[in-house]
């Protein structure tokens, strides 16, 4: 379907002191850009009807496999890959802020790039009809692009595709073993959206405008956005039944669920209910609380709200530990932390994402570093979440530049077609999610610190339920490390083979030599490993 031809909305930047341009920047999740001192013109239609289309088709059903085993992988939809041109509408990939033409269709078409990754889940953003125009608040027009300013939650927007196409692209990840979060608001829909100015919905809206925005968390208007009042039963009751219909339709097998912390907990109770009832008793959630991590997202878990929360900490702990910038039993005493989470709840850490400068880009480019954090994510308990084209040195950057193209090399794929990739980290990637699928101890394994003084530093990984145990040694200095250690009783042995490397280890006891900026990942020799 061809969308129409979009209004142009002008924002202006915001002169309110409290909501700074840098604030925008950085407080809320999705948004990044600040709030429009004039409204402009609304969309004159109407917000549509609810319709009882048909429940999507019984699909072949994703793998059991335990969330936390899972290695996620997350997309920003429209800078992925394109693959039905009819869509596109305003494409402009030469602008920052512009739509480039990424799709659903495209992305079930290069489903094989995550399938021969490792990749068993994957994150999309979200997919409802966002607002026509653009704004201006962060100095160029700046669009919906990242699907997160929602204009009508009943209909998908037609520069991702249609409905069926979602449903074909889940499909075709589950016929794969890939489950498949859909990214979901529910705190605000876009700048200027016509709920705002509708008359059977502008009540449920706080909005910079009328003044009628809070301090607090649930009462504030995150980066100028119009704020839903979902408190109130029938805006709770509207938002609700929009969204789970979608994940009925879909098929999809949870929700990433977007600004949590703006929304009170009796509607997150009231969420786990419904989905658990009328999706799956298995529904997975997983949100997004600004900067938490297992303390500060305890709040949900202890009222089974959701099922696990983004650890802001991780890129922060391990880019410091590579770069030198802290001492290692400091780095060890953090990764021990991450076990504090409420039983049964979990951790998802990232290296980059759509909100935060990519750790490549604060390395300054500098890969082999990069690639002891990938060692380090991936050998480390929760749901390692890897942000598209990282794993293939996607340059990224601070915002907008973070969300730049996904990097084809030399295949025609746009619309990244012709960007470079290094395709030698994506064969570490692969090894490295290869070796954790193989080792239950890495995903949920407890952790203990070996070695933690000076630059090399080891560790073990032990399942006491699999009796799997695995040790990771990381050198992040310019010279060559080694280290003596006693051989772990959980091995039950005096031979070892490096996983990562392919070399074997022997000898009265566990003598280990790492080489500048390397890492070694050691497992007992048996047969089958």
């Amino acid at each position: 379907m061809q969308a129409p031809q979009p209004s142009i909305l002008v924002i202006e930047r915001v002169r309110h002191a409290g909501l700074t341009l840098l604030l925008a920047l950085h407080l809320a999740s999705c948004t990044h850009t600040p709030p429009p001192t004039e409204a402009a013109p609304a969309p004159a239609s109407p917000p549509a009807a609810e319709t009882a289309l048909p429940p999507a088709p019984p699909a072949p059903q994703a793998p059991p496999r335990r969330w936390g085993d899972e290695i996620l992988y997350f997309v920003v939809v429209d800078r992925f890959a394109d693959g039905d041109t009819a869509n596109n509408v305003a494409v402009d990939t030469a602008a920052q802020g512009a739509f480039h033409g990424g799709d659903l269709k495209g992305l079930r078409q290069q489903l094989e790039e995550l399938s021969s990754l490792g990749v068993t889940a994957l994150w999309i953003t979200p997919v409802l009809k966002n607002i026509d125009g653009f704004v201006t608040g962060a100095g160029f027009p700046d669009w919906g692009y990242h699907g997160y300013w929602a204009d009508d939650f009943h209909q998908l927007d037609p520069r991702f595709g249609t409905e069926e196409d979602l449903r074909a692209l889940v499909d075709e990840a589950h016929r794969r073993g890939i489950r498949v979060l859909l990214d979901v608001v529910y705190n605000h829909p876009g700048y200027n959206s016509r709920y705002l100015t509708k008359q059977e919905t502008k009540g449920w809206l706080r909005s910079e405008e009328r003044g009628t925005c809070g301090s607090d968390d649930l009462t504030s208007c995150v980066s100028g956005l119009p704020d839903f009042k979902t408190e109130q039963p029938e805006v709770a009751k509207y938002l609700l039944d929009a969204q789970l219909d979608w994940a009925k339709r879909s098929g999809v097998d949870g929700f990433r669920l977007d600004t949590v912390k703006h929304v009170d907990h009796p509607f997150w109770k009231e969420h786990r209910r419904r989905t658990r009832e009328e999706v799956s008793k298995d529904f997975f959630l997983l949100g997004e609380v600004w900067g938490g991590d297992a303390e500060s997202l305890d709040p949900w878990f202890a009222g089974d709200e959701m099922d696990a929360g983004f650890d802001f900490g991780f890129q922060g702990s391990s880019l410091a530990f590579v770069q030198g910038r802290g001492r290692t039993i400091a780095f060890d005493r953090y990764l021990k932390s991450r076990a504090k989470v409420r039983p049964g709840y979990l951790l998802a850490h990232f290296l980059s994402s759509h909100d935060v400068p990519g750790a490549l880009y604060q390395l300054e480019g500098d890969v082999k570093r990069f690639s002891l954090m990938a060692v380090l994510q991936l050998t480390a308990s929760g749901i390692p979440t890897i942000y598209y084209g990282e794993e293939v040195a996607r340059p990224g950057g601070d915002w907008p530049a973070n969300r730049s193209d996904m990097p084809w090399g030399s295949r025609d794929v746009k619309p990244g077609a012709g960007k470079p990739r290094d395709e030698n980290l994506r064969k570490l990637y692969q090894k490295l999610i290869s070796i954790r699928r193989a080792h239950p101890a890495l995903s949920r394994g407890a952790h203990e610190g070996l070695s933690t003084d000076g630059d090399l530093y080891l560790y073990l990984r032990h399942d006491v339920e699999s009796g799997d145990a695995v040790m990771v040694a990381i050198n992040r200095s310019e010279q060559p490390a080694k280290v003596s250690v006693p051989w772990p009783a959980a091995w039950g042995g005096t031979a070892a083979e490096d996983l990562l490397n392919g070399d074997q280890l022997q000898g009265p006891t566990l003598e280990i030599t790492v080489e500048p900026l390397s890492a070694r990942i050691l497992g007992r020799t048996q047969r089958g490993t």
